[in-house]
């Protein structure tokens, strides 16, 4: 015989396991709970920050671990911002999610991987739990089916992670994760990721996606309809240079040249073949070389910055 308070016991217990994921996930201890703390964090940080114009550099992690903003304000004489969030997030949700702080005067400078302008989507991993995590859910246009897929997900930590946070909590008393260090106030980390396994160069084997390109259109028309500039900076990258990749980096260089102001080293296309400049990614980068990358932005800017005065 069906007996319907059976049914709503099971329904109870797995309301409450999922409550249950869902907050180590999203509010504290998972992966996407220190990003989504990152993320608040800069966009208060940013808000902050009373200036007729500023720079503010935007894109995955090959952004947020790459520049040294606080020395590029110093050299530049104007407010510089680190926005740089995660690349699985995907181009189409981070480019949003910083929309709501560009101001009229402002320089927005996007420093996309290559990882993310491969994208025939837009989307990667993160892009619907983050949009959930930071309140807005389908932010970016997130379709749907995959938006309650990632829903879903948000209550169902995995057993890596949670073995990963059981571990930590007995050794430090305390959860941790990827993003979990702080950032200072100028949006940058304040701790360098070392890398554990071999290096091996990144063959950059395809150039640009079209769906890519016209997504940061888009945002170039975005950024503008709010009185600001866009500017794009190819990545440095610890690449392969054989011609297959050479060719596809200056296909992609040629087709966002056309979006908006296109910077990078002409000689070697931000295509680094030294592994001591970089940390634990073909991206992230070491404190002498973020002080490197961040005079050479410095230097590439200026031109652009002074034909906006």
């Amino acid at each position: 015989m069906w007996k319907p308070w059976k049914l709503a016991s099971w329904i109870a217990v797995a309301g409450l396991a999922w409550s249950a994921g869902y907050l180590y996930n999203v509010r504290y201890g998972g992966e996407l709970s220190w990003l989504r703390m990152m993320y608040e964090r800069k966009i208060a940080l940013a808000s902050k920050i009373e200036a007729p114009r500023r720079l503010l550099i935007t894109g995955g992690s090959g952004a947020h671990y790459t520049i040294n903003a606080g020395l590029m304000e110093q050299k530049l004489g104007m407010p510089v911002f680190n926005f740089g969030l995660d690349g699985p997030i995907g181009l189409d949700v981070i480019l949003p999610s910083i929309l709501s702080q560009v101001r009229r005067g402002d320089i927005v400078l996007l420093i996309p991987e290559y990882l993310i302008l491969w994208s025939d989507d837009g989307f990667g991993d993160r892009s619907g739990q983050f949009g959930v995590a930071i309140g807005q859910p389908g932010l970016g246009g997130v379709p749907p089916k995959q938006l309650a897929q990632d829903l879903l997900m948000l209550g169902s930590p995995t057993l890596r992670a949670v073995t990963k946070s059981s571990l930590d909590l007995i050794e430090t008393g305390k959860f941790t994760g990827y993003y979990s260090d702080p950032v200072n106030e100028h949006g940058d980390p304040t701790a360098v990721k070392q890398r554990a396994g071999s290096w091996w160069q990144l063959p950059i084997d395809k150039p640009a996606t079209p769906h890519a390109l016209k997504r940061i259109k888009k945002f170039r028309e975005e950024v503008e309809a709010k009185g600001a500039t866009l500017v794009i900076s190819l990545p440095w990258v610890y690449a392969k240079t054989d011609q297959k990749s050479v060719s596809n980096v200056k296909k992609t260089a040629e087709e966002l040249a056309k979006i908006a102001p296109l910077i990078y080293e002409k000689d070697t296309l931000n295509m680094k073949t030294d592994s001591n400049l970089f940390a634990d990614t073909h991206y992230h980068l070491k404190d002498n070389a973020r002080i490197i990358r961040s005079l050479e932005l410095v230097e590439q800017l200026k031109p652009v910055i002074e034909t906006k005065r």
